[in-house]
């Protein structure tokens, strides 16, 4: 994320195979668009909205599936054209800038599977999240329930989700042309694609589908095996195998054999790993047996196990805590750069990682390649008074729908965050350009907060998680339209094409997104604490909404210090993590990531470092190689996991059982 990133880097792959942009024709944005690509758009923006509601309902952590979906929309329609021509049929040829689309519009679609709030807001409004925390808990009311509902959550979805977009394309040309704004996903996406559309780096594309395609099947017939394992009930099989004993098993400490968060090991950064299974060793190693041995005085002992009176209430409230301090200080961080950045742009002088122009004697080719990429990008104007009205049209309709669907959200409470919101959408955006970094589930947090205690006792729960969704939805949209457009720029692909790819991609998610989580939903039991789909953070924000109005008052023995030892905590480290040199902080842990194994676990924190280790030792082997395959490697694994939710939910669904179920227990005594 430090790294620089000129614009010469990407043009001199294109230099060295002889591909000027000039002697390049740049299709029309309507030829950008084509049957085909939305076909395979919708192929696989089904594939990655399983995956993604796969990994939301387990652990919450969803890692960049870019360049599988890259990679896989190349293969697809490469592959296409390829057996056509074949067949004597003439067909259009397959460009970067469908290949763009392709990606754009895929992103936008399983985007939605997170933003939608399937696996937060949405859910935690269900009668299991109601239960699990307990009728008798105060704030916690029976009103406060509304089940998941196709029909309800597709119409939520289309009213909420394209405002994001209109709100902030008047300002694509001071963001990615005027700020040059680095926007590091969508810089790298480009150069990817960029690669993909030469003759090396088709060459190396079509080895990194191999690679894909062989770990995908490995994952998808390992999946298959583990099932016939896994028996009736949550007990059995290699998901609950005492990889390190049984009094590591019983704190949650195995390899549960899943390729899914091996293949997350693999994408995410080692710090990423290492914070996370070090929130797993200080929880689940330390906190929680010795807040266990204090049964009986910090809280009534024999309590049920997801009773928030006891240990349960610790493990929530410590790791909401360790989420708001760290989304606390980056908000304020980021809004900080953002303000310096702009009252600096002037003097030239910002220390960001904006995009460097270089000008010396051979960078003519460049800058008649940044004018090629300038007019490309301005030539397909979408207008203002088209945004703008757009905006308002959409915000006038979601205004009056959302209280039907949601009736304790007044609709000038709707209103309200639709007059806030493009602010909060640029901050979010440019925030994100900058650190590649986007706080859309921050700024949800803030909404759900400030509407359940304005809303208060009558009603504030379910108002405050749906504004968290709302106000989630429009920054969130709004930064991956950005990043997206950045995309876009470097691949020469039209400013137009990109906006309409992302419409299309947004109003499939709308759709297949609901009927993808309802595939979940129908064949298992979500939310259940010993399930493997416990959807942590359902109780996490019906927790935060009854926080706003309630406050703090039955919180079990000393857990509101702990709490605020936590949140102090969380900002402290990050604090060191800013103003250490690189060479330090590189080693000092993420609070955020650290969160997410108090409430659900260790075991997924094992898989995950397994993953980082077989990286770095990869690395420490054969860097060149590590670099080119672990993406595919890593996205093989995962949606060789993620095909096998279909089949498993299918026979879940017709009630067919696992034959076998393997169990492990202690030996017996003689």
């Amino acid at each position: 994320m430090g790294t620089e990133i000129s614009e010469p880097l990407i043009i001199d792959k294109k230099d060295i195979d002889g591909g000027g942009v000039e002697s390049e024709r740049i299709p029309e944005w309507k030829e950008q668009i084509t049957i085909r690509g939305l076909a395979v758009s919708a192929l696989l923006g089904t594939l990655f909205c399983i995956i993604t509601h796969k990994l939301n309902l387990t652990v919450g952590i969803i890692p960049s599936l870019n360049v599988g979906a890259g990679l896989l929309g190349f293969f697809f329609l490469k592959s296409w054209t390829g057996f056509l021509t074949k067949l004597g049929f003439q067909v259009l040829p397959f460009t970067k800038q469908e290949n763009t689309v392709i990606q754009t519009c895929v992103v936008a679609c399983y985007g939605l599977a997170f933003s939608g709030g399937f696996g937060s807001y949405l859910i935690a409004m269900d009668e299991r999240t109601y239960q699990l925390i307990g009728a008798d808990y105060p704030g916690n009311r029976a009103e406060d329930i509304k089940n998941p509902g196709l029909g309800w959550m597709t119409g939520f979805l289309f009213v909420v989700s394209f405002l994001g977009l209109f709100s902030l394309v008047p300002l694509r040309k001071v963001m990615v042309m005027d700020y040059k704004l680095t926007y590091p996903s969508g810089t790298a996406t480009a150069m990817l694609i960029n690669s993909f559309h030469t003759n090396t780096g088709a060459e190396l594309a079509g080895k990194q589908v191999k690679c894909l395609g062989k770990y995908l099947s490995i994952s998808l017939v390992w999946s298959c095996f583990k099932w016939f394992f896994s028996g009736i009930g949550d007990s059995c099989g290699f998901d609950n195998f005492p990889s390190f004993g049984l009094t590591l098993f019983k704190n949650t400490f195995y390899f549960d054999f899943s390729p899914t968060y091996v293949g997350c090991g693999l994408i995410c950064p080692h710090i990423v790993n290492c914070s996370v299974l070090l929130g797993a060793i200080i929880s689940w190693g330390f906190l929680w047996p010795f807040i266990s041995a204090h049964a009986g005085d910090w809280y009534p002992s024999g309590l049920e196990s997801n009773d928030f009176k006891g240990l349960y209430g610790y493990k929530v409230f410590i790791a909401i805590a360790l989420i708001l301090g760290d989304g606390l200080y980056n908000l304020i961080k980021i809004v900080y750069i953002t303000v310096k950045e702009m009252y600096n742009k002037s003097t030239k002088q910002g220390k960001l990682p904006i995009v460097n122009e270089v000008i010396d004697g051979e960078s003519s080719k460049g800058l008649a390649e940044q004018r090629k990429r300038d007019e490309v990008f301005l030539k397909d104007r979408i207008p203002t008074w088209f945004a703008a009205s757009g905006y308002v049209a959409l915000a006038a309709i979601s205004t009056a729908t959302i209280p039907i669907i949601f009736p304790p959200l007044k609709w000038y409470l709707v209103l309200i965050s639709y007059i806030i919101a493009p602010a909060l959408a640029f901050c979010n955006s440019y925030g994100t350009g900058l650190t590649d970094w986007s706080l859309s589930s921050t700024y949800g947090k803030i909404g759900l907060f400030i509407i359940a205690s304005l809303v208060g006792n009558n009603g504030g729960v379910i108002a405050g998680l749906a504004a968290s969704g709302v106000m989630m939805s429009i920054v969130s949209t709004a930064a991956d339209l950005m990043q997206d457009l950045k995309t876009g720029y470097l691949t020469l692909s039209s400013a137009k094409s990109m906006f309409v790819s992302q419409l299309v991609g947004t109003a499939m998610g709308c759709v297949i997104a609901p009927l993808t989580f309802w595939l979940f939903w129908t064949a298992f039991d979500i939310g259940s604490p010993d399930g493997p789909y416990k959807a942590p953070y359902a109780v996490i924000f019906r927790e935060m909404a009854i926080l706003g109005i309630e406050g703090f008052s039955e919180l079990p023995k000393h857990c509101l210090a702990l709490c605020c030892g936590f949140f102090v905590g969380a900002l402290v480290v990050n604090l060191l993590r800013d103003v250490t040199p690189k060479k330090i902080s590189q080693f000092i842990p993420i609070p955020m990531a650290m969160a997410v194994p108090f409430y659900i676990g260790a075991y997924f924190a094992v898989d995950m470092f397994v993953g980082t280790v077989i990286l770095y030792i990869w690395e420490r082997i054969n860097r060149k190689d590590a670099e080119d395959y672990a993406g595919a490697v890593a996205s093989g694994l995962i949606c060789g996991d993620g095909i096998w939710t279909i089949p498993s939910a299918i026979l879940s669904i017709f009630r067919i059982d696992p034959p076998i179920c393997m169990y492990f227990g202690p030996s017996l005594s003689s």
